[in-house]
């Protein structure tokens, strides 16, 4: 067992929360909130620091003075290291948007254009596959950036077709990969799930493979940048997925999460241990941002894992919302409601309501469909239950593999429930937190995607090494 290694305002009374939930974005932002049609991350969060001197998020790079806006930014920068991004056209965004003045309109339709143009051939040029390739790869981090903000926009309506863009971009720079990823649809329930599996090469040679699992509003893009990149170069298969919750499934499909991720992992891993090229005994999992719960709770009860990977570890994604709005979960839907309806929802900030429709976007069909038309769901015990039930505290003592926990200093949505979880597990373990000090803090390591898959490879290779 290896360990290689903030206060908070106090709560206002339930009364005082509800007079106007967050009184502006403070409140909601110090809890883990993002703003103006922000949700929790496969690859974004807001800095609980903005409460602190410093700047939204203290020690990083300040490309908004929004919080929200500047993690999604980072996010975008830090791809550029696995192609996922540029940063010259990043910055040359950034710089737009504040110059037009800082919203989700300005940012979803600055990144849009900019996702376009690379899908477009470039002016003048005439481009080979390999440019073809990187471009697409780049417009779906772009288009991923604006659907992200898009229900916050003054196009709600668009989300169905922003995401259709980014998974349009995203197939294209698959099909221009050497080799091109297998593509299927594996059975689960009413809904299949699309699977996208990169291989080294061709050959039948049986090889590592990890299961790349994304979060609750993260694109297929960040799974290259967390996950398929590095695999590839060290000789891994990596498989690519949407969930329920997540993707085609939930834009598309309207398929909202489960909390029993078993039952979506174990046909994964049926899929791939019927596969010539898949070592079925170096089958490992990982989990990002969300999927910090999501993984553990599939390895707890799938066996045919090797090996899970927590990042960071979470074992109550409930805790990652503002204590002002799960005080108005009670155990009666009527009760429950009608606070939603009648003392919350007319009190709120155009803001906070446009953060609250994305945030509970992924856990009911009807808030989604009700968020694309600009108006707030009024069933808030339904989706609130279903995240509530994604608590495994009493779930993660049940794993069997080796198991590895990231935590991230400044970690904005899930403080202290890593160590948490790496506390409660009996299996073999191991705990490494990731600093301030090379650049890789705050929530999934924005800036640092390639330290994040070093520390995640180094660990899979030591931990399942070749046969």
């Amino acid at each position: 067992m290896k360990d290689v290694s903030g206060d908070c305002a106090p709560t206002p009374t339930r009364r005082t929360a509800l007079a106007g939930l967050v009184g502006g974005a403070g409140a909601v932002l110090a809890a883990g909130c993002t703003p103006t049609g922000a949700s929790a991350p496969a690859a974004r969060a807001t800095s609980t620091a903005s409460a602190t001197a410093g700047g939204p998020t203290p020690g990083v790079m300040t490309l908004f003075d929004d919080p929200g806006f500047n993690f999604s930014g980072l996010m975008a920068l830090g791809g550029s290291g696995q192609g996922a991004g540029e940063v010259g056209e990043v910055l040359t965004a950034v710089n737009s948007i504040n110059k037009a003045g800082l919203s989700a309109q300005s940012f979803v339709s600055t990144f849009k254009k900019l996702g376009d143009q690379l899908m477009a051939a470039p002016v003048g040029g005439r481009p080979d596959d390999q440019t073809t390739r990187w471009r697409a790869l780049r417009a779906a981090q772009y288009y991923g950036q604006a659907l992200f903000f898009v229900l916050g926009s003054d196009d709600p309506g668009s989300e169905e077709r922003m995401y259709q863009a980014g998974r349009g971009a995203w197939d294209k720079f698959c099909g221009l990969c050497d080799p091109a990823p297998v593509t299927a649809n594996v059975p689960y329930g009413r809904t299949p799930l699309p699977v996208w599996f990169f291989r080294p090469d061709t050959s039948v040679r049986r090889r590592p493979t990890v299961i790349l699992t994304n979060g609750s509003d993260g694109q297929n893009v960040d799974m290259w940048t967390y996950g398929v990149r590095a695999a590839l170069e060290r000789g891994w298969n990596a498989l690519v997925h949407d969930g329920p919750g997540q993707g085609q499934l939930l834009f598309v499909d309207q398929v909202v999460f489960t909390p029993t991720w078993e039952k979506v992992v174990g046909p994964l891993v049926d899929w791939l241990t019927a596969r010539s090229d898949v070592d079925p005994d170096r089958i490992a999992l990982t989990g990002l941002s969300m999927a910090g719960d999501l993984a553990p709770r599939a390895a707890a009860y799938e066996s045919r894992l090797a090996a899970v990977v927590a990042m960071p570890g979470c074992l109550t994604p409930w805790l990652g919302f503002p204590p002002e709005v799960r005080e108005i979960l009670t155990p009666d839907k009527a009760e429950t409601n009608n606070i939603w309806n009648k003392e919350v929802v007319p009190e709120l900030p155009a803001a906070d309501a446009a953060t609250l429709r994305k945030r509970f976007e992924p856990f009911s069909v009807q808030a989604m469909l009700d968020a694309r038309q600009g108006r707030m769901f009024t069933d808030f015990h339904t989706p609130a239950k279903r995240i509530e039930a994604l608590d495994i505290t009493d779930v993660v003592g049940r794993i069997k593999m080796p198991t590895l926990v990231l935590d991230y200093e400044g970690e904005q949505f899930y403080p202290g429930q890593a160590r948490q979880m790496f506390d409660k597990l009996t299996s073999p373990k191991d705990y490494v937190k990731l600093t301030a000090a090379t650049g890789a803090q705050l929530h999934c390591s924005p800036m640092a995607p390639q330290q994040h898959c070093e520390v995640v490879f180094d660990w899979l290779d030591e931990t399942l090494p070749a046969s």
